[in-house]
Formats: C-alpha cells, structure tokens, sequence
C-alpha cells in the first residue's frame, strides 16, 4: 500500500474517533493532547511521511479505539512494537 494511502487511512481512523489532527511546525515529533474539550493529534509537519505516519499509528495503539478497519490495524502492527520492555528483546 502506498504511504500517502496509510496517512489517510490512518487520519481517517483519528477523526473517526473525535480527534483532530493538526500539522505544526516546531521541535518535537508529535503526539496526543486535549486542549479543553478538543482531543487534538499534533504532527511536526516537516517530519519525512514514513514519520507521520508512524506518530499517527502511535497514537491510535495508545488510545486503541474499538472498530478499526482491518488495514489500519495492519499498519499499526507493523510500525508499533506491542511491547518495549519484553524480556525476549535482551
């Protein structure tokens, strides 16, 4: 699947979940914040897409809404390690 195809998949699934994702320049990645009521997904805009899309896919296995498509999925399992401190890792 093409890269811009899983950012907008991946977009799609945070707005499906009441968030909004915002692209902003500035020194820092990116991540999940709630401003108020707002639930908003920052992305550091001059980040590489493979970049985007690995802090989007990092953002739903956080908050691991229920009824993901089956693609989305796939990519979050691809890119997100389930378990950083598992004792097969060292």
């Amino acid at each position: 699947m093409k890269k811009q195809k899983q950012l907008d998949l991946l977009e799609a699934a945070l707005v499906s979940t009441g968030h909004r994702v915002r692209y902003e320049k500035g020194s820092f990645i990116g991540g999940d914040c709630r401003v108020k009521e707002n639930m908003i997904v920052v992305v550091n805009k001059f980040l590489p897409i493979e970049g985007k899309i690995a802090t989007l896919a990092s953002v739903l296995r956080k908050i691991n809404p229920p009824g993901l498509s089956p693609e989305v999925v796939k990519i979050i399992d691809t890119l997100v390690p389930t378990d950083l401190f598992s004792r097969d890792n060292g």
